[in-house]
């Protein structure tokens, strides 16, 4: 391939991959793995770079920075998830509560999105009523009644909120290790 087009193919995928990074971030608003999404991204990207890279050329992502990407996604994981239960408990949420949130949240984020078919706020509509009823039905299968379960719930929708809010800057650095290693070449 000619040294001026191999150029103009790689700048076009670091661009194209910038983009697409932006979209998985919103993606994370919606309670989706946006980041897990564009890290998988610039792993096929670098099983099929040898199509336009000169031979003997460094992949696109170094495996460091793929693993450091993914360790930054998972520092978000961690704290959405323990943001939600903590949230939870706080509001009075028993162990049951606090796990029923989670199931529920991920369950009604992928309903929302199917049910709710709009970009980003079906899925988040999803995944905040999801929270709540998995809240209330981990709390009312502990031996709560339906009017106590309000609180929990409540605990728990803010807890999901407060998760996605601290996942969400860790979506941005992902996007921008990765978008820096694209660029660098």
């Amino acid at each position: 391939m000619d040294a001026v087009v191999a150029l103009s193919v790689e700048w076009s995928v670091a661009f194209g991959f910038t983009l697409f990074g932006v979209l998985c971030v919103g993606l994370v608003v919606a309670g989706l793995p946006g980041a897990w999404i564009l890290i998988a991204a610039a792993v096929c990207i670098d099983l099929v770079d040898g199509l336009w890279l000169p031979a003997g050329a460094p992949s696109t992502f170094h495996p460091l920075t793929i693993v450091a990407a993914g360790v930054v996604a998972g520092i978000g994981e961690l704290l959405e998830f323990l943001l939600s239960a903590l949230g939870a408990k706080k509001f009075g949420a028993s162990r049951g509560g606090m796990f029923g949130s989670i199931i529920g949240g991920f369950v009604g984020a992928v309903l929302g999105t199917v049910l709710l078919p709009l970009p980003i706020v079906g899925t988040l509509v999803g995944a905040l009523l999801g929270t709540a009823a998995g809240a209330v039905i981990g709390e009312m299968r502990g031996g709560r009644k339906f009017g106590e379960t309000t609180r929990p719930a409540l605990g728990a929708v803010i807890g999901r909120l407060l998760g996605t809010l601290a996942k969400f800057p860790c979506a941005i650095v992902v996007l921008a290790i990765l978008a820096a290693a694209a660029f660098a070449r």
